[in-house]
């Protein structure tokens, strides 16, 4: 019979729902969109904590042994300060009795505060020269270093070796240095010393370019004629003896606040300091050894009645080959620059706003600071300038990147963890379980009861299935258990309804009923047809559906027990010749005989599937029937029933083969609505965690569990596809890629007992590997879509899906 219940030719206006869907459907592309946007968010955290730790670009090549015959000779034995003011490359020694003590490496967590302190409490002033990844994640550090008055310089990013990088790299590591500091502290500096340096006459003919390059932009290179040694951790007594000068020369003393374990180095510090000033040294910064050489230099010139102290503008001094003309050194930290070093609005020169000369120290906007109106701390920290306009905000956007950086990844990595454990928990618990199921449910005595033989009715909803509703009846056909069939069209177009009237008039069942209703969606069609059912028992199945002949008479076996109100069957995909075929196919096979298996032996089966289920009419009716209140109406009833009282079992010899999505495009749409609608099922019950008795059962044993494994875990489960292909790249390829292996073993193990369980053919789990690299991740995109919808807001309607009607009858469908 046919029951219409709407005219038909007559353009109607849309309905409320309708006009919502339309709405929603207009929001999944951005939504799409910023779920990609999380996991670009995701992995660029991951690159910079790694370009920060040195793991995204690292080189670890350090040159040794060159020649340096390109490097002129007064520069090989000149000081340990390197200028190239107007191209003239010039070197500064110490002063007599007159220390800079320098530290590299740093800023360090635990050490560089305890050399911090130890200066402020013997009233000693250093130079720091600071690697830029360091303090971008330590800023707090280097602004207290600057306002303590110690001065800082420059030691690269992720501190390379530049002789063996390009001028672009070699930018890049200075520029992104400079906006650290900016970020930190709100200065730049002028001040370099080249990783792995020492002293001038280790320079060979590939470091020298680099300096030459540095200088030409306003750098001044710095670099040792004592070193401490302190790396070696030689003890207290040989740091404090290899450190101190010979014959009460001055010196650019090295320590190291960072890049190892420098507790040796703390307590030989204070010691040093005092043994020093015992000796009459003094202790300033690189800038007070070029204020103090220019002093001297002054002082010269004005006892020779205004003459150069030197012998020549620009040249060396009597000694040494050193430089120490009062004109050179002045602009040596004041500077003239023209590079580009990226530290002042305008970004021209690190000496100063634009490049201009007569910078003051700290940088104030060109003023010379005459009459000696300077402060002690500012001579002190001469190289300094105040970092203003684009460099700042770049800068503390710099800083604000890396604390995101370093704050996600610990908790990522946790996660990860968890993930990890949960991952192979999940295996372990549905391998046991799964067991432990099929070994009960196919002994040769199980039983539900006395054999369920009564008639029942099945509910076939139909929405624009002209391709498989004749199919679909055919199957029902062939059924061994006494049925009768309720076709609800739900305002198809494209003649469902006469199609499944013909077919049912050529197959002779006369117990076809065919209803038609005005479109109103999945839920109000399978209500319509639980109102018009005439028995007891109601089978569900989907309008694409085939059933097998025995597949009704196993589904209505457990009804025998009263205790059951539900039944989920064992749905297969038909169309599993096609690589998304083969892909889902080994989906639905582990999900059938692995997790509902587990769920069904702990009494929370989420979900009755789509395809093939079975309900008792008057558990449904007295749950309220199908609710429109989710997009899962199947998840939505299963979890009502379990609330209500009633049993939900799986039944694995009730198959059904169904026709699953033939594109990416169509499975998308598909599984967003399953797992948005999962979300939407499991709030609306939310109130099942705290209700007592059945209600309760499931709250506190069955939502965690599907909220654990079908939502938690497959939203992080990305973690571990980022960090493996992280690690292949940037750390340890063969490791990475063993994990990867032995994470894969553990999923094809499982589904090879899934596919025993089912007794499938193994030749599809061929699949899996590109399964693995593909489809789940494709997976993983959906779920985190169907999370960003579900935090937004967003409804949508029974999707109708693109169907070819490749599923026939289940005699045709080879496995």
């Amino acid at each position: 019979m046919t029951t219409p219940t709407s005219s038909r030719g007559r353009r109607r206006a849309p309905s409320r729902i309708e006009r919502a869907a339309g709405r929603a459907a207009a929001l999944q592309k951005p939504r799409v969109i910023l779920a990609l946007l999380i996991l670009l968010a995701l992995t660029c955290v991951m690159l910079l904590d790694g370009y920060l730790r040195a793991e995204v670009g690292g080189d670890n090549r350090v040159r040794s042994g060159a020649s340096s015959s390109k490097v002129p000779d007064k520069i090989l034995d000149g000081g340990p300060i390197l200028t190239f003011r107007g191209g003239q490359a010039t070197t500064v020694s110490v002063p007599s009795k007159t220390i800079a003590l320098t530290f590299d490496d740093g800023p360090n967590p635990t050490w560089t505060p305890q050399v911090l302190k130890i200066l402020e409490e013997n009233d000693v002033p250093g130079t720091f020269f600071l690697v830029g990844s360091m303090v971008s994640r330590y800023p707090s550090i280097v602004k207290s270093m600057v306002q303590q008055g110690n001065e800082v310089g420059i030691h690269t990013f992720t501190h390379v070796d530049l002789s063996y990088q390009s001028d672009a790299r070699v930018n890049r590591e200075m520029q992104q240095t400079q906006l650290a500091l900016a970020g930190a502290a709100g200065i730049t500096t002028t001040l370099f010393r080249a990783p792995y340096s020492s002293e001038t006459d280790a320079i060979d003919n590939y470091s020298w370019p680099v300096y030459q390059k540095l200088g030409k932009e306003g750098y001044t290179s710095v670099f040792v004629d004592t070193d401490s040694d302190d790396w070696k951790k030689p003890g207290v007594s040989k740091i404090i003896k290899w450190a101190t000068p010979k014959k009460n020369k001055g010196a650019s003393v090295l320590f190291h606040d960072a890049g190892g374990e420098r507790s040796q180095t703390i307590k030989a510090l204070p010691t040093y300091i005092k043994k020093m000033k015992a000796k009459g040294y003094t202790f300033t910064t690189i800038s007070g050894v070029i204020e103090k050489r220019n002093a001297a230099n002054r002082a010269s010139a004005a006892a020779s009645n205004g003459t150069s102290g030197t012998s020549g503008t620009g040249g060396t001094s009597g000694t040494g080959g050193q430089t120490a003309t009062g004109v050179t050194e002045a602009g040596a930290l004041a500077g003239t620059g023209t590079g580009n070093a990226p530290v002042g609005e305008g970004g021209t020169a690190p000496n100063g706003e634009g490049g201009g000369t007569g910078t003051a120290p700290n940088g104030q906007n060109g003023q010379s600071g005459q009459n000696g109106s300077t402060s002690t701390t500012a001579r002190l920290q001469a190289a300094h300038r105040t970092a203003t306009g684009m460099t700042l905000y770049e800068g503390k956007a710099l800083i604000v990147a890396v604390a995101i950086a370093e704050w996600a990844l610990p908790v990522l990595s946790y996660l990860l963890l968890v993930v990890g454990v949960a991952v192979m928990g999940r295996f372990g618990m549905m391998l046991l379980i799964a067991r432990r199921h099929y070994r009960q449910r196919n002994k040769r005595r199980f039983s539900w009861g006395p054999t369920v033989t009564g008639p029942v009715s099945v509910i076939v909803p139909a929405y624009n299935e002209k391709e498989c509703i004749a199919n679909t009846l055919e199957s029902l056909a062939q059924s061994t258990h006494p049925i009768e069939v309720i076709v609800v069209d739900d305002g198809s177009t494209d003649g469902t309804s006469e199609i499944a009237r013909a077919a049912a008039d050529k197959l002779g069942m006369a117990n076809v009923r065919v209803i038609r209703q005005e479109n109103a969606g999945k839920p109000a069609a399978l209500n319509n047809g639980v109102r018009n059912a005439t028995y007891d028992i109601v089978i569900m199945m989907d309008g694409d559906t085939v059933f097998e002949p025995d597949a009704v008479h196993q589904l209505v076996q457990p009804f025998a027990d009263p205790e059951v109100g539900a039944v989920a069957g064992n749905a297969k995909v038909g169309n599993r010749n096609t690589v998304i075929g083969a892909w889902q196919h080994i989906e639905y096979v582990m999900g059938f005989n692995l997790d509902r298996r587990m769920y069904d032996l702990l009494r929370c089966m989420p979900t009755i599937p789509g395809a093939i289920g079975a309900f008792r009419r008057d558990a449904v009716l007295q749950v309220g029937g199908m609710s429109e209140d989710t997009l899962a109406e199947d998840t939505d009833i299963t979890i009502a029933m379990h609330r209500a009282g009633w049993r939900v079992v799986y039944q694995e010899h009730a198959k059904a083969w169904t026709e699953a999505p033939g594109s990416l495009k169509q499975l998308w749409s598909q599984r967003y609505r399953w797992s948005y609608g999962t979300m939407q099922a499991l709030w609306k019950h939310r109130k099942s965690l705290t209700d007592k008795g059945p209600s309760g059962r499931f709250g506190r044993v069955g939502m965690p569990l599907v909220v654990l494994f079908q939502i938690v875990t497959p939203v992080f489960a990305p973690l571990i596809d980022v960090f493996t292909v992280y690690s292949m790249i940037f750390v340890d390829f063969e490791a990475a890629l063993l994990a990867w292996l032995a994470v894969l073993g553990i999923q094809l193990a499982c589904a090879a007992y899934a596919f025993r369980l089912d007794k499938e053919q193994y030749r599809y789990l061929l699949m899996m590997p590109l399964q693995q690299l593909a489809y789940r991740q494709m997976m993983y995109l959906v779920l985190i879509h169907s999370c960003i919808t579900a935090l937004t807001g967003g409804r949508l309607r029974w999707q109708k899906l693109k169907r070819t009607g490749e599923v026939g009858t289940p005699a045709g469908v080879s496995g």
